[in-house]
């Protein structure tokens, strides 16, 4: 696959129309309309079709820089609404209606800056989990509004976060899939931290798990392992991406690093 991708890989498009650093994309397809949506410093959202190349949305309520936009699946499974999620600077997490151009919903709850947001691979996307400059990571329920969890134990800023792959063979939202108001039937939390650390959270238990430790600076990006992909150690490994300029993977079930990716030359 990484050879094919090798030999035919070339740029395709170019989406001008920020005007500051843009440090967050995410792509999903809707219905026939393939869509980027994409995140600045500028403080905008803006959202991009991808077949015509042109911009068919832009969102400015937050007050200052915007580091992370997903597609929310919560919206589109559920209500068949085409909605985006971002987390900004302005210490907020905002919902925002593509169709109608308008702001849905506004999450208040962390005290510092907010970066990293992921959406729950059970219950169709109805749980999504945020990481702040306040050293926590919350757990957030779509269809309330409310906060169900804080997650306390890192020392420094949570600038990343994932949410354990889908544990069934079924479609995501399978009934049998379904979890309690905070229960987690074994999903987890990984999130990595200006502390150099990445930590693992039980979400039924609320419990720390395990706690990474190795990177020399911080952690920019962590990542569950999937079996789709046959990684080693599949959906038991997460990969990680810090300022120390390497890449790691790690063996949840040891605790233990198993690799390190040296190559790049900068942060």
């Amino acid at each position: 696959m990484l050879d094919t991708f090798r030999s035919s890989s070339k740029l395709t498009k170019t989406f001008t129309g920020h005007t500051a650093f843009a440090c967050t994309v995410d792509y999903s397809t809707f219905n026939d309309s393939q869509l980027l949506c994409s995140g600045s410093w500028d403080k905008t959202v803006r959202i991009w079709n991808t077949k015509t190349n042109k911009q068919i949305q832009s969102f400015s309520g937050h007050l200052s820089h915007v580091y992370c936009a997903k597609f929310s699946s919560y919206h589109y499974h559920n209500h068949r609404r085409n909605v985006v999620c971002s987390s900004s600077v302005d210490k907020t997490i905002r919902f925002w209606d593509i169709k109608d151009g308008r702001q849905l919903q506004i999450f208040h709850g962390h005290v510092g800056w907010v970066g990293g947001i992921k959406f729950s691979s059970f219950n169709g996307g109805r749980y999504f989990c945020s990481g702040s400059d306040d050293k926590t990571i919350h757990l957030w329920d779509v269809e309330t509004s409310k906060s169900l969890h804080v997650f306390n134990g890192h020392t420094r800023s949570v600038w990343c976060v994932d949410i354990s792959p889908s544990q069934s063979n079924n479609n995501m939202l399978d009934e049998s899939n379904n979890i309690g108001v905070i229960g987690g039937n074994g999903y987890t939390i990984c999130s990595g931290s200006w502390d150099k650390t990445i930590c693992t959270w039980d979400i039924e238990t609320t419990k720390q798990l395990v706690v990474f430790k190795g990177h020399k600076n911080w952690i920019r990006s962590v990542k569950y392992g999937s079996n789709k992909f046959g990684t080693i150690c599949g959906a038991n490994a997460i990969l990680s991406g810090s300022d120390d300029e390497s890449v790691r993977l790690w063996d949840i079930r040891s605790g233990q690093q198993i690799q390190v990716f040296n190559g790049h030359t900068n942060q």
